[in-house]
Formats: C-alpha cells, structure tokens, sequence
C-alpha cells in the first residue's frame, strides 16, 4: 500500500483548494525556474529513468515518446493533452482537472520544453464544462503570475497553453482523431505511418500527445527523481497510478496507489468491497471497457499493471475498474458496451464500420435468446475480422469485450440459447 507522502495528487478528494496559492502550498512550481534551465534531453532521460509509461491506455513509455521530437528543427513543435476522456468507467483525469490543474499545467510546461515545443493544448471532452472553466481559471492565474506567456517563469522564452472543447466524440480520444478535430476537420485517425505525430502532427508540425495523468506525473517526478518514482511497482510497471472503482462496489471511488496492488486489495480496502460479498463476484473489467473481462478465479489474485493483466488476457487500460457482481445479466451488459462502440466508430475502416453493426445485432439477439448456437463462432469470427484491421484501435475496443465474455461465459450464452438447464448466474430471460 502506498504511503501518503508518496502520492503524485494530494488533493484528490478534493479538501485542499485547486487554485494557485493552495498548489503552491502542495509544492507546485517550486522548482519550475530550476527545470526550464536544464537541457532537454536531461529531462526526457530522467523520464525514460522513472519508468513512467502513458496512463491513457497504451502504456508507451513516456520518455521515449518525447525523444522521437525533432532537437535541432526549425519547425515550430507542440504539445497536445488528451483530456478527452470518454472511455467508459473511466474518470480520472476529470478529477485531476477539476482539483488538482496546476499539477498539469506545470508538467505541460516542463514537457514543452523538453520537447521544444513552442505552445500547448488541452483538448477537453465538451462535456466537461465546469472542469473547462475551472481549468481556465487556473491557466489565468499562471498567465497573471508570469508561469504563462511571454518570458514565462523568467525563462527568457516566450510559452502559450490553449483550451480546445472537443463535441464529445469517442473517437478523438485516439490522438491523431484528436489532432484532426483540433484542425476542424472530421475526428478520424490518420494513417500511420508514413505520419506519425512527432514528425507531422497539429498543423503539420511535430507533435507530442500526451494524457492528462502522464503530464501531471511530470512535475513530482523531476522533484523527487527518478529512484523515487521507479521504486514503487515492479520492474517495467513504475510508479503510481490512479484507479477509478465501479460498479456493484459498496464505495465506488478514485484511488491513487502504487502500480502492481493486487486488484482484490483495491476493491476490498478502498471500495468497500463487492456487494453482497468476494463471493458474488461475477466479473471485473479491469482498464475500462475496451479491454476483455477477467473472472473471480483470476481477480482472487491478479495484480494491476501492464504485463499481469496482459498475462491473464486483458489489459491495464486507463486504470477504470468496472465491477459486476452475480446479479448482472453478463450478456447484457457487454451488448450495452457494444452498442456504444457501434455508435462512436467514426465509419472510416469497413471492418469497424461494418463489424460493430453487426456485433451489436447479434448480441442483442443473444440477450433475447434468440440467437442460434453456431453464430457464437460466428461472432466470435468477426472479432477477429475486426481486431488489427483498422486504422485506429477502436475496432480492438469493441473486440475485446466481446472476446472477453465467449471465453469466459460461452456455456451462459448457450444455456440462453437453447433455454435448457438452470442458469448459473441470473439471466433476466
């Protein structure tokens, strides 16, 4: 279990003030002047050292990420932050921003001039329109205070951070959808390669898009080192990391603790525990839900990072937990996640376009027990079909979950099939 000192966000809950003066008094910009006159490339490899990887669901690392930016370019760079968060079960980076923006605020300056950009912007879902105007505030406040604008921090360079609303599109979380939107054109991702970000991106110019999480780590970790940040977690799954509990839990919450916490441990200590008790565990979804579900047998003892839960056949993710005890209707709720995915695929790819229609037909079906036994493999094919075909990984997205229920619950789809036997688990027929 994590120590409190040892927490990036120490006002998650929200108890100690988001303005300037109260970041300030959680060390904020303490040491701002110090890291803007370091070179470059002395902080992407304290980066690289700490180990911190993306926390908006790849889990690149960082560091090298930022080294793939042009250093002697006479092209204008910028960083983008994707706070577009629109993934299901997910809520921390709206957390962070209504309560803690002066931490990513601070490491979009650290990151831009690490990666010699010249401006950033924030890309916020349009749905969060308090967040959005708390977020301003603060950018305000930096720009007052001489943080922001010309010879900012007294650095002797000129730094601008803009807000862009997005409309609430799924797709513009995949970060070159994001850079079209950004553009004003259709949020569809871009082919890639030839064009990644970091050689054409925003403007097309080099780019570096990052997560609201993964930026407001920046700061603490140039603070406290490298050796501070890498020691908690195992090796290759540094640090902390913020996890959003729901769900059927007695306390669904947002938790920051260190990476690699048994996932029993999280939902017992800080959710409160299932309803009804570890035993009427169905299943978890354990980064969100575009990533396949895990059964009781593998959460009694999974940990949460990157490699064991890709081990077990899922995957980190965003760090969104989604719990579902034995009341659940299993089939219906994953028929839920894929009408979602059908409904944000931006129609580009003929596989996701035409896939994700076709998955949420059959699962609605299954829901109904009117489906036939041989379309499990069917559906099962059409995953596949799916699954590394696209341009962007939405087609995965609406993949796995579904992957994820015929391995794990194939004799309850056929239970409800072919109406024989007592179900298992309740099946709402």
């Amino acid at each position: 279990m994590i120590d409190e000192s040892n927490k990036v966000f120490q006002n998650l809950d929200g108890g100690l003030g988001a303005d300037l003066e109260s970041a300030m008094k959680r060390s904020d910009w303490s040491c701002i002047a110090k890291f803007l006159q370091q070179d470059p490339d002395s902080i992407i490899e304290e980066i690289k050292k700490s180990g911190l990887r993306g926390r908006g669901g790849a889990g690149f690392s960082t560091g090298v990420k930022w080294s793939f930016m042009p250093k002697n370019s006479k092209l204008p760079s910028y960083l983008v932050i994707n706070a577009d968060e629109s993934e299901p079960g997910t809520c921390k980076d709206r957390d962070i921003i209504r309560r803690e923006p002066h931490k990513m605020i601070e490491g979009a300056v650290i990151a831009s001039h690490a990666i010699r950009a010249r401006a950033a912007y924030i890309y916020i879902r349009g749905e969060f329109h308090a967040e959005a105007l708390i977020l301003q505030s603060a950018i305000d406040e930096a720009y007052s205070n001489g943080l922001l604008g010309k010879n900012h921090c007294n650095s002797g360079r000129d730094f601008d951070l803009y807000i862009h609303k997005g409309a609430g599109a799924y797709i513009c979380g995949e970060e070159t959808a994001l850079l079209n939107s950004l553009e004003g054109r259709k949020g569809m991702p871009r082919l890639k390669p030839p064009a990644f970000p970091a050689a054409v991106g925003l403007f097309g110019y080099p780019t570096t898009v990052n997560n609201v999480e993964t930026i407001a780590a920046v700061p603490t970790i140039m603070r406290r080192g490298h050796e501070w940040f890498s020691s908690m977690g195992r090796a290759n799954n540094s640090g902390t990391k913020l996890f959003c509990i729901s769900g059927h839990v007695n306390n669904p919450c947002n938790v920051e603790e260190e990476m690699s916490i048994p996932l029993k441990e999280l939902i017992e200590k800080y959710a409160g525990g299932v309803i009804g008790g570890w035993d009427n565990l169905l299943a978890v979804i354990p980064g969100g839900s575009s990533v396949p579900m895990i059964t009781k047998e593998v959460c009694n003892d999974v940990l949460m990072d990157f490699d064991s839960l890709r081990e077990v056949g899922s995957g980190l993710g965003t760090g969104g937990i989604i719990v579902m005890n034995k009341s659940t209707d299993i089939i219906e709720a994953i028929a839920r996640l894929s009408h979602f995915y059908m409904h944000e695929s931006c129609g580009q790819c003929t596989p996701c376009r035409e896939g994700t229609g076709w998955i949420y037909d059959i699962m609605t079906r299954f829901v109904k027990g009117k489906g036939k036994l041989n379309e499990i493999d069917k559906l099962l094919e059409i995953t596949k079909q799916m699954e590394g075909h696209t341009i962007c990984a939405l087609g995965d997205a609406a993949a796995w979950p579904v992957q994820g229920l015929i391995k794990n619950f194939r004799p309850l789809i056929e239970n409800r099939l072919s109406k024989v036997g007592n179900h298992k688990y309740n099946t709402k027929n």
